[in-house]
């Protein structure tokens, strides 16, 4: 069964999730003793605040995106190697065969820039396969093995440097998953010590009772700010 996408609870940045919650975790730490009555004591709201150090340090979308981003200039560079190797060959082929030729169009190297990653691979050790194939007919072109040990190796190096990038990218879409979950529980966390700082106060004393309360958005706060003046 496939997993359900997992959304967001908050709508703003995890930065600022961060700094709400320390926000919040000091709020607490002052008030803990009036806390121990809703029975959250100093041991729950230390792991709180350790999970939002752990929080912190996790990759955000921005470097793993950068990560990625580098593997895709080595497979682009890795590509261009392949397209060089079939075209050092086919240049050959053109010597002896025309384009027309069915012996030309068994290699298959038509629109070879509209194709994908894995037509480009797929290409490049179809020429190979074919090429040697017709020694007889192509070795008074120049073609040799070392033509053909090139492109191989090309082809090697453009699958590796494929089968990295596709790694690259399910470790970015598990760790954006893993993080929305962490800030997830950070946001319900915080919550709930809001909640409490608010029920603390509501009734004594409204300044703190404020500082306990979360504006989700640049424009709640200037309506707040607004609206205290």
């Amino acid at each position: 069964m496939k997993k359900q996408k997992v959304n967001r609870k908050y709508n703003f940045p995890d930065a600022d999730l961060y700094q709400m919650c320390m926000d919040a975790i000091r709020l607490a730490k002052r008030d803990l003793a009036h806390f121990k009555a809703y029975n959250y004591d100093g041991h729950r709201l230390k792991g709180f605040h350790d999970r939002c150090k752990r929080f912190m340090e996790v990759p955000d979308d921005d470097e793993l995106l950068g990560d990625q981003m580098v593997v895709t200039d080595k497979k682009y560079e890795a590509a261009e190697a392949v397209k060089a190797g079939i075209r050092s060959v086919m240049t050959r082929v053109r010597m002896k065969f025309s384009n027309r030729t069915g012996r030309y169009r068994k290699f298959g190297t038509a629109k070879m820039g509209d194709m994908t990653d894995a037509q480009l691979l797929f290409c490049g050790r179809r020429v190979i396969r074919v090429a040697r194939a017709q020694w007889d007919f192509l070795a008074e072109t120049g073609l040799n093995e070392g033509h053909l040990e090139k492109l191989a190796k090309a082809c090697q190096r453009f699958e590796t440097a494929m089968n990295i990038q596709q790694d690259k990218i399910a470790d970015r879409d598990i760790a954006v998953e893993s993080r929305i979950d962490i800030g997830n529980i950070l946001y319900d966390e915080m919550i709930k010590v809001c909640d409490i700082g608010k029920d603390i106060w509501a009734e004594t004393d409204r300044a703190k009772y404020e500082a306990y309360c979360i504006y989700e958005s640049n424009n709640e706060q200037k309506k707040i700010a607004k609206a205290r003046k």
